[in-house]
């Protein structure tokens, strides 16, 4: 079964870069949330 590339290079771009910790993420308050869902799926729709 032929393979995509070969397998001795999987991998070494992921590995070298630099882990970078995620920001923490601040959910938005449920009316702001919904309004925007409803923007979203009705008036735009």
């Amino acid at each position: 079964m032929p393979s995509h590339g070969s397998l001795t290079k999987a991998g070494k771009v992921r590995n070298a870069t630099p882990k970078i910790p995620p920001k923490p993420k601040k959910n938005l308050i449920p009316r702001r949330r919904n309004s925007r869902n409803y923007r979203r799926r009705i008036l735009y729709a």
